[in-house]
């Protein structure tokens, strides 16, 4: 008997895992895994949510119309050139669907967002790493790695892992040496949380070019990541190719209301960046007094580099850690073997997670 097979390739792309919410015996965990909102969602946001409970039998608004009109209230959009998903996650896969398949190629930078490779993988495109200088994306790399088969171009900025990011005139010149036929999307999961001067989230260039695609989510400031809820905006005649691959219904209306009262939501917004910015100042100094050397400081994370001397490696300070209840987030499928990120929680999580570093740090370890 020959059973149904899935087409080839499939069973090869990876399963993709999240940050581990869990200690096996322990009642309080402190989860700072997943780069969670420390200050969680909007009172808004979760009153509007709660409203919706009585019209659960009734399907959405299929076009997201009122969270898209929202959307480009608050950032000065067209509405028409936005687009809603259920996360960021299912329009990085709509981008892909539209324009690659195999035979195309997917760049992607070495530390960047792992889905990437796989939405590459699951169109039957292959996806191409490349590398970065001092865990920084690098636009003369991404550019030598462009070939006659290059489709799309994803780029996290700033980036997880790593917490670096791409100045706006670096972001233009890597667009001008693109190709027309290159879609570059621009992944600002974590924009909310920046002030450099220099920082732009590729807005401007997705409204100026027929090419460039930003992407947004309301996993991160917005504290909606169990909403599943992000968005893109682009060119329409981008735009309206992925709304034809996009399945009907696919922002819940709980969702929906949820994110367009998250988004106005300005006053809860800025207290969520204050605490971020409050805790990034001191986490970088306390941390650098431990001996550590951070790279980045953009987003609501840390990640920390172990030298491995005297037993200190990043595995090492995760048990540590765990034994105190605490979760942080192994990064070696990121090929980051060596660091352990750590996302910003509540005042209480970060003094917690301080006192215990600082134990770990100064304790012997072999």
């Amino acid at each position: 008997m020959t059973l149904p097979q899935p087409r080839p390739g499939v069973m090869d792309i990876p399963l993709y895992e999240g940050g581990k919410s869990r200690i096996q015996g322990v009642s309080r965990v402190i989860k700072l895994s997943s780069n969670e909102a420390a200050l969680g969602p909007s009172p808004k946001a979760v009153a509007a949510y709660a409203e919706r409970q009585a019209s659960l039998h009734r399907y959405p608004p299929g076009d997201s119309g009122e969270l898209r009109a929202a959307i480009a209230e608050v950032h000065g959009l067209d509405p028409a050139q936005v687009i809603c998903g259920a996360g960021s996650d299912e329009v990085l896969s709509l981008l892909c669907r539209a324009y690659a398949g195999p035979g195309d190629e997917v760049i992607r930078t070495a530390h960047g967002f792992l889905m990437y490779a796989i939405y590459a993988l699951s169109v039957g495109a292959t996806p191409v790493s490349v590398p970065e200088r001092n865990l920084t994306a690098d636009v003369s790399a991404i550019l030598s790695a462009v070939t006659p088969r290059t489709k799309i171009v994803f780029l996290a900025n700033p980036n997880n892992p790593t917490g670096t990011y791409l100045p706006k005139a670096a972001i233009e010149a890597l667009r001008a040496g693109l190709r027309e036929d290159i879609v570059l999307v621009l992944d600002a999961a974590y924009a909310e949380f920046m002030d450099a001067p220099d920082y732009d989230d590729g807005t401007s260039l997705a409204a100026s070019t027929p090419n460039t695609v930003i992407t947004r989510t309301f996993s991160k400031i917005y504290g909606l990541g169990g909403l599943r809820l992000g968005w893109g905006f682009g060119p329409k005649a981008i735009i309206d190719t992925m709304e034809r691959l996009r399945s009907p219904f696919n922002v819940s209306s709980a969702a929906q209301v949820a994110g367009a009262a998250a988004v106005r939501d300005s006053t809860h917004i800025a207290k969520a960046k204050a605490h971020n910015s409050k805790w990034m100042k001191i986490l970088q100094q306390r941390l650098r007094g431990m001996g550590f050397g951070i790279v980045g400081e953009a987003g609501n994370f840390v990640l920390l580099p172990f030298d491995g001397k005297n037993g200190k490696t990043a595995t090492a300070a995760d048990q540590f850690l765990q034994s105190r209840g605490i979760i942080a987030r192994l990064v070696e499928n990121y090929d980051l073997p060596h660091h352990l990120r750590i996302t910003i929680g509540a005042n209480d999580e970060m003094e917690l997670v301080l006192t215990a570093l600082d134990e770990f740090m100064g304790a012997r370890h072999g």
